[in-house]
């Protein structure tokens, strides 16, 4: 019987958000949250980006790291004018 590949340095769990839950504490549209995490990197994306219906089915999970990073970035381009 095969073993399972062990992992060698496990990263450490971050805390995941919902595009809802940053929806509300940035007090803008989920829409608008989508927008701006969909492309960014290390946003896990569940679901198919290209369905052939009308609506599409993605859910995305933002880690922390990537709201700290997405946040700061907002910040310093607000600073800059």
């Amino acid at each position: 019987m095969a073993s399972l590949p062990q992992v060698q340095n496990p990263a450490p769990v971050e805390r995941h958000y919902a595009v809802t839950e940053i929806a509300e504490m940035w007090n803008l549209s989920a829409d608008k949250v989508r927008d701006l995490f969909e492309g960014e990197p290390g946003v896990l994306v569940i679901g198919q980006r290209n369905s052939h219906r009308k609506r599409r089915y993605v859910t995305l999970r933002i880690p922390q790291s990537v709201v700290e990073r997405v946040h700061a970035r907002l910040s310093w381009k607000a600073a800059k004018g």
